[in-house]
């Protein structure tokens, strides 16, 4: 099923733990100092990096581009660095995440009480990854490196659902 961003609730609703998906449109980066800062942004009152409404998060530090490409190698980070941030930012409107590995219970909890979704993406294959992404530019925290946040457009990115808006779990 190809799926495109911004996500509804609709959406969300639709996907069950398990379905499989190609995902287009635009997505961000952010990964563990990133995420520290946007849960510090929060906690200040301070305007988030982007409008998170709608918005799907990718785990992710790519590499450098390589010469008249978009984005070097760029696979999924372990999703449990996150888990500590996820639910603050999930009540703020992050409603979609992209990563590998298990979430803590507080982060199912706040996906089911919010009506979020937890991708999984292929570990492994960063470098096959790197061809669905069409176009990269950095938006937050450029002193982060390859950690800052990144908008990229992706075309037919694939996914499977790990954790649903109910909670259920793959």
């Amino acid at each position: 099923m190809q799926i495109f961003t911004p996500f509804t609730t609709e959406i969300i609703r639709q996907l069950k733990a398990g379905d499989t998906i190609e995902l287009s449109g635009e997505i961000y980066t952010a990964r563990d100092a990133a995420h520290a800062r946007m849960a510090q942004a929060l906690k200040n009152d301070d305007i988030p990096p982007f409008n998170y409404e709608g918005q799907a998060v990718f785990y992710a530090g790519p590499c450098p581009a390589p010469p008249g490409k978009p984005i070097g190698s760029i696979g999924p980070t372990t999703s449990g660095r996150m888990d500590a941030y996820s639910p603050a930012l999930i009540e703020a409107g992050l409603r979609v995440m992209i990563g590998k590995g298990e979430r803590s219970p507080a982060v199912v909890d706040a996906i089911k009480k919010c009506g979020g979704i937890y991708f999984v993406a292929v570990g492994g294959v960063a470098a096959l990854m790197a061809k669905c992404v069409t176009k990269a530019e950095t938006i937050a925290y450029d002193d982060l490196g390859t950690e800052a946040i990144r908008r990229l457009t992706v075309e037919k990115l694939p996914l499977v659902v790990s954790i649903d808006h109910l909670g259920r779990s793959l």
